[in-house]
């Protein structure tokens, strides 16, 4: 391979990431001014950092700056996978500077951040510099709005785990179709901003403060979690506020393309979609089954249990991981029911992570048409799924992904119990990571614990877990064989 096919092929890649480094240190003067403003840590920190993340994006940014033909689907797996390590790693210089963490720590913090997962090393976060508060809320936003762009347009161009089912116009990284790959993606992100606002409001409105608001509304819409106290969103008592927690929670599980489709010339669309009525229903009937054994068992009144079952239901099955209550003290059978629903996820094109509803939809299919063709062989049995015929190749990405996403989550607890962790923590912590709920079971890395006594080991590794997962596997695993690389 020629010096110059390297540099075309590397160039997409360095001017993407030096065009999102140059964004991201745009981000990083928002933490800054409040510090600034309230006289407290981090101003001089985040400047700094800022003004050299700017220098280093825009050195990448010309210096790289390629004529944008179509992209292969090469570099978009590397750029995928490049561009999360990076702004990781990046965004990660802050905590270190300011909070005196290690790099392990801070690299941890911020790829939870990125990834949507919210797990933390961080305590007594009421303690905690508010800028470095923000500065986490921030990074769960862009993750969020920056998973469902590449679930729209670049996870089914690169047909990762059946994601092709749901390709749109978007989905091409052809140069022809690059125009309307902006526009999609600039609606998305209208409407992003615009749940994020509506959220942030109902939260000043139902008695936040303007600071915890602004906190939570970028993490709820985003679905990743992060708070501003050790208490997550049992610090506060309001019912109003569980309540617009989880109507945002279930918005930010539920496929923004759709929302487009629906403010365009779609009205309702988004109640005829396969996908979306399945979540809908399962979160109801898990949330029923969860209140009425909170009754019954006499732990709290139907309205308390009806609200407690579905705001942690919510909260799990959307990957986002606030808690009320630590749910590991409701009785065995709801520790059980609480993991199966970490793998579960929102929806394909939403902000969750998890499994996504569809594969569940299309495996119960392919068991279906399975024991029938045991029944009557000859029979021609097509799956559909919103009124089109699945395609075989799309049933074989689908049990692939299912096969690698359960792989990585049985080889990463495996991982974590030879460093010493126990069982329950093992595969809780590997399970959270992968699905990128935050949460585990357990004492440790529970709805009540925290990932700070970890080793470093096994938070480096927990961390290539909620990449792995916040970029559905696939996408990852395909840069460790020696095919990719060859050529």
């Amino acid at each position: 391979m020629t010096s110059d096919s390297v540099i075309r092929r590397v160039a997409p890649i360095g001017f993407a990431i030096g065009l999102l480094l140059a964004i991201l240190s745009l981000f990083m003067l928002v933490p800054a001014l409040l510090a600034a403003a309230t006289a407290t840590a981090g101003a001089g920190e985040f400047g700094f950092t800022s003004l050299a993340t700017l220098a280093i994006g825009l050195i990448l940014f010309r210096g790289f700056r390629p004529v944008l033909h179509s992209m292969l689907p090469r570099q978009m797996f590397l750029l995928t996978t490049t561009v999360w390590v990076v702004v990781s790693a990046v965004a990660a210089l802050p905590l270190v500077f300011v909070e005196h963490i290690s790099v392990t720590d801070a690299f941890f913090e911020t790829m939870s951040g990125i990834t949507t997962t919210g797990s933390t090393v961080l305590v007594q976060l009421d303690q905690h510099a508010p800028a470095i508060l923000l500065w986490r809320s921030i990074l769960q936003w862009l993750g969020g709005i920056g998973f469902v762009v590449m679930g729209v347009a670049i996870l089914p161009f690169l047909q990762v785990g059946g994601m092709r089912l749901f390709q749109t116009e978007s989905s091409d990284w052809s140069e022809k179709a690059m125009p309307r790959a902006r526009q999609v993606a600039g609606s998305i992100a209208s409407v992003y901003v615009g749940l994020t606002l509506a959220c942030l409001l109902l939260y000043v409105v139902f008695g936040m403060s303007l600071f915890d608001a602004v906190n939570h509304a970028l993490t709820t819409v985003s679905t990743g979690g992060y708070s501003t106290s050790d208490a997550s969103f049992a610090q506060f008592h309001q019912a109003s506020l569980h309540i617009v927690a989880i109507v945002f929670m279930l918005l930010g599980g539920l496929p923004f393309m759709l929302y487009v489709r629906h403010l365009r010339d779609q009205p309702l669309v988004i109640f005829r979609d396969e996908q979306v009525r399945a979540f809908l229903v399962f979160v109801l009937a898990a949330s029923a089954f969860l209140a009425a054994w909170l009754s019954l068992t006499g732990q709290a009144d139907a309205p308390r249990a009806l609200l407690l079952a579905t705001f942690n239901v919510v909260s799990v099955v959307t990957t986002t991981g606030f808690a009320t209550d630590d749910y590991t003290t409701w009785g065995q059978l709801p520790v059980v029911a609480f993991f199966y629903l970490t793998f579960i996820g929102g929806c394909s094109g939403s902000t969750s992570g998890g499994m996504k509803i569809f594969r569940f939809q299309l495996a119960v299919r392919l068991l279906h048409s399975q024991l029938l063709q045991l029944a009557y062989p000859r029979r021609v049995l097509p799956n559909t799924y919103n009124g089109r015929v699945v395609g075989d190749d799309i049933m074989r990405s689908v049990v692939a992904f299912s096969f690698a996403f359960f792989a990585t989550i049985g080889v990463l607890a495996m991982f974590l119990s030879s460093l010493g962790l126990d069982g329950v923590t093992s595969l809780s912590a590997a399970a959270t990571a992968v699905t990128n709920v935050g949460p585990g079971l357990g004492e440790i890395v529970g709805p009540a614990g925290n990932f700070a006594s970890l080793p470093d080991a096994a938070k480096w590794a927990l961390s290539a877990g909620m990449l792995m997962g916040r970029l559905e596997v696939m996408t990852v695993l395909v840069l460790l064989t020696a095919g990719f690389w060859r050529g």
